[in-house]
């Protein structure tokens, strides 16, 4: 849980129905409890040092151009969209938001026990990102953000992390296609990630402890670390990464082309090595079984261990 603060001589409102735009405009010092924000546009611009708690914002921009706020025990509902943008320092916890576009150019934002129903085009190009059991369903979540921890994280949608820097997982579920895309500095530990084309465009991927299932996944990637992972019905992988230290077990569906590096897993089945593309030699394979080769390999000794 995070750190109790508290403000300085906060003045208290509770049990009120706020009306009109700007209501509370500027607005510091405040502790809001068990209100309603209902009709009305941006009620909190440009407030500091606000406590919420039990409340409920039904219109759009609630939270723009904010300082120090810490909402609990509250909700945001779907005509509340857009409603956190450029505000720094933020904590939210037992909070549902069922609008999309929330967190836009905000720093230092933690969020525990949130629940996103609607997280399209949510937490966009943030700073200093901490989500601790946080379940999201939406398509290009943290689009441009840098500096996340996630912990219990569960996402359900396309594109996410996109253009992302600085980002750690753990303990996760994230099914998603084109995750992780435009990447760099990306570790994951113990996670399970289901969608295709994971990874693209990226650099510095590290994956330990995962399970990944991914149609033509891990690909285009410069520096890519896998570390006691499973790759499950994953098909036509590592095609054009260079710096690969895979470590993997299970079956892979199908290897192809990749630049650089070194792959071990138990079984690959089916390997494409064009050498008008690739140079084979400057990849290590190890791999007990390997069930079908679509090139001439024998200019390169790059296998060891293989059975056919």
């Amino acid at each position: 849980s995070f750190p109790t603060r508290r403000f300085s001589d906060l003045k208290k409102i509770s049990e009120m129905r706020l009306t009109g735009e700007r209501a509370l405009y500027k607005a510091k010092n405040l502790d809001i409890s068990n209100s309603l924000f209902e009709d009305g546009e941006s009620p909190l611009k440009h407030s500091e040092n606000i406590e919420i708690s039990g409340t409920s914002f039904r219109y759009k921009y609630p939270l723009w151009h904010s300082n120090n706020v810490k909402v609990k025990d509250s909700v945001f509902f779907e005509l509340g969209k857009s409603g956190i943008w450029y505000t720094d320092n933020l904590e939210f916890q037992n909070v549902q938001i069922d609008a999309p576009k929330e967190f836009r150019r905000c720093k230092n934002i933690k969020l525990e026990n949130v629940v996103f129903t609607n997280a399209a085009e949510t937490l966009w190009t943030c700073d200093g990102i901490t989500l601790k059991n946080v379940q999201a369903k939406g398509d290009y979540f943290a689009m441009n953000s840098s500096n996340m921890k996630c912990e219990n994280f569960n996402l359900s949608g396309n594109y996410f992390f996109d253009g992302g820097k600085n980002i750690e997982v753990r303990n996760s579920r994230l099914i998603s296609k084109d995750a992780f895309w435009n990447c760099e500095n990306v570790t994951v530990y113990d996670s399970v990630i289901i969608g295709e084309y994971l990874g693209w465009n990226s650099k510095n991927l590290r994956f330990v402890n995962c399970t990944i299932e991914s149609n033509q996944g891990l690909c285009y990637i410069d520096g890519l670390r896998l570390e006691n992972c499973t790759l499950v019905n994953t098909d036509l992988a590592f095609e054009y990464c260079s710096n690969i230290d895979a470590d993997t077990h299970g079956r892979i569906l199908s290897v192809k082309n990749p630049i650089s590096g070194k792959i071990k897993a138990d079984e690959i089945e089916e390997l494409f090595l064009d050498k008008t593309k690739i140079d084979p030699s400057k990849t290590e394979i190890i791999c007990k079984k390997v069930g079908k080769i679509n090139e001439d390999i024998t200019d390169g000794n790059i296998f060891q261990e293989v059975t056919k």
